[in-house]
């Protein structure tokens, strides 16, 4: 597996998942991103040694877009800060039923994840258990029967896009988990990690990464909405 790699230094490995990888390994035991990554860098690089990699986010098997890892212990640490500080601006492209009535909006609920069914609930006020989720998101264009929406992504909580969106009445195209008419083909849901932009955890410079969306006729239409 050759990966589609959207930035490398020394410190970092950013790539565009495609829909279906597996980020990291779970209970399914499938082959995981962590691991085919290693063994890509191990044979690229001709390292005797282990390969170090971390996770530095997570993105839902099936979706699609950017992804980050560190090559080095010291990156991962500074990156989790980087994050957790939420000196990050994430951007998402999500593929919805119906066409939103607002073309701009910020949705503020409180969510709350079963881990029995690994679904996450919408509360619109405080719950027990629940955290607060935040996003904005803008209309792009409208199709024949899905509008694309953008999505700026505030607080990242399990399921947040996925389920807000729902919750406003606009699943996501092919999540049948949260209220999606049918799925897609290949399994994937059309929910894309499109752009990131965060102070590089060594250099100190802006790093701004851009996704190029899957290679599906209905994505390669959304490219027209694209400023």
């Amino acid at each position: 597996m050759k990966p589609e790699i959207l930035f490398e230094d020394n410190h970092l490995l950013v790539i565009n998942k495609k829909a279906g990888e597996l980020a990291q390994g779970d209970e399914t035991g499938d082959a995981s991103l962590i691991d085919t990554l290693k063994e890509f860098i191990k044979k690229r690089d001709k390292k005797p040694g282990n390969v170090y990699l971390g996770l530095i986010h997570r993105l839902d098997r099936p979706t699609s877009g950017i992804l980050m890892f560190a090559k080095t212990s010291k990156a991962l640490t500074r990156m989790n800060e980087i994050f957790k500080g939420r000196d990050v601006q994430k951007t998402y492209w999500a593929i919805v039923e119906k066409k939103p009535e607002k073309e701009f909006e910020r949705l503020e609920h409180y969510l709350k994840k079963n881990p029995k069914n690994n679904k996450t609930t919408v509360y619109t006020s405080p719950t027990k258990d629940a955290k607060i989720a935040i996003l904005e998101y803008k209309l792009k264009g409208h199709l024949d029967n899905y509008s694309l929406v953008e999505v700026d992504l505030f607080t990242g909580r399990s399921h947040q896009i996925r389920a807000q969106l729902s919750f406003m009445g606009h699943a996501i195209k092919g999540d049948l988990k949260y209220g999606a008419k049918r799925s897609n083909p290949d399994g994937s849901i059309s929910l894309h990690a499109r752009k990131i932009s965060f102070g590089h955890p060594v250099t100190k410079e802006i790093v701004e990464i851009t996704a190029p969306p899957p290679n599906e006729p209905i994505w390669k239409e959304c490219l027209k909405f694209e400023d």
